[in-house]
Formats: C-alpha cells, sequence, structure tokens
C-alpha cells in the first residue's frame, strides 16, 4: 500500500502470516491495534516530519504501527529489524522510512510471538485487506462527519465492524484535523470491537488533509 500523488488504493486481500511455532516466553497478545497516519496532515502539522520519504513523495497514508494490547511495561527487544531487500521494498509502500520501521520493531517486539520479517509481513496482510474511502486519498481538503466516514469503511469492507474503528484529531484553529484512524484486530486477525483505552479523539465533524 503506497499512497501517492496518483493515488493508489489498498485493494485485494493476502492469507494470514501463521505465526505457530514460536519461541517467545511469554503469553501471546489476544488483540492488536494498527494505526493508519494521514501523512498530510502530520507533514503539516510536525516540521519535523517534512524531510521524511513519506513526506518528500507525497504519500497519503501510512502505517506507523500494528500495537499488541498486553500488560507488559516493557516491550523493547535487541533482535534485528533487518529484512530482505524484497521485502523491505514490499513493506515501503506503506513504512517508507527504514529508521522508523527499525524504531518501531525495538519498542514493541519484545512483546510479539514473531520474528520482525513475520511482524511487518503480518502489517503488510492487514493493510491489504482493508480498503480505505476515496476521501482519504483525495488531493484536496474535504470536510466530512466521521459518521460518514465510518459509514463508508463499513460499506467497503463488510467484515469490519462498526466499533472496530476509532478516529484521532488535532484542533487546528476552528478545524479538527483526521490524523490518524485506528483499526482493532484479533490476535488471528479478525476485526474486533477496540478495547476501552482506545478511544475517539475527533468531533462530529473533520477535515481530511490533502495530498500536498
Amino acid at each position: 500500500m503506497k499512497i501517492m500523488k496518483d493515488r493508489q488504493v489498498w485493494t485485494g486481500s493476502a492469507a494470514l502470516v501463521v505465526l505457530a511455532g514460536s519461541s517467545a516466553a511469554f503469553a501471546a497478545p489476544t488483540e492488536y491495534v494498527m494505526d493508519v497516519q494521514m501523512v498530510p496532515a502530520f507533514c503539516s502539522l510536525y516540521p519535523e516530519y517534512a524531510k521524511k520519504r513519506k513526506c518528500l513523495e507525497g504519500y497519503s497514508l501510512s502505517i506507523s504501527g500494528l500495537y499488541p494490547q498486553t500488560t507488559s511495561q516493557n516491550c523493547t527487544t535487541h533482535s534485528s529489524a533487518k529484512l530482505s531487500p524484497l521485502q523491505a521494498k514490499v513493506v515501503a509502500r506503506i513504512m517508507p522510512d527504514d529508521n522508523t520501521r527499525a524504531i518501531l520493531w525495538r519498542n514493541v517486539g519484545g512483546c510479539v510471538p514473531m520474528n520482525a520479517s513475520q511482524y511487518f509481513r503480518t502489517i503488510i496482510n492487514y493493510a491489504d485487506r482493508l480498503k480505505v474511502p476515496e476521501e482519504l486519498t483525495e488531493q484536496e481538503n474535504i470536510t466530512i462527519s466521521v459518521d460518514t466516514l465510518r459509514a463508508k469503511f463499513l460499506k467497503i469492507n463488510p467484515q469490519l465492524p462498526s466499533n472496530a474503528l476509532r478516529f484521532n484529531c488535532q484542533q487546528i484553529q476552528s478545524a479538527s484535523v483526521l490524523t490518524s484512524i485506528k483499526v482493532c484486530y484479533r490476535f488471528n486477525g479478525n476485526y474486533k470491537s477496540c478495547p476501552a483505552n482506545i478511544i475517539n479523539t475527533c468531533p462530529k465533524i473533520v477535515t481530511i488533509k490533502g495530498t500536498y
């Protein structure tokens, strides 16, 4: 999923990676939350993002991470985040910055029963399966109600429950700008209702910043 100025969209589906046989010495998390980042919003809100590849190349969306829901206070790992050149190229469609991927793995790898290659393959599978409304990849700013945006997600993703989505915003002057969408999953990759600690931070009406 690389959504750039030509507005490629997420389509198709992929088989979920099999995680059985892991030697992880901890109880596997039963839930995951995938964070879909609205790149134009972040690039305009935070100057430090401006030189990141996803900003420079005009991405509309990217994945900031797939986060295990766990009681552990420390999910860091010292295992390698290195991917094969082919896999790195595929992952770059939705997570283009190498250093960002390495930091993500270092921060969550200790709480997932898989290695880095399996983890990023899982993210690819989840992203490939999730279809996104065209409003999220337009080149112009759009004002839309959260209820309408949710309904559009549900229409093109029949297996997605309405309460499996959470919308996050940041207030800028008089507008609430959509910055990310969180999608909740069971361990087996099926969608599920988001837990209570994953909340909406958007009002009824939001602004989606267009690709710049």
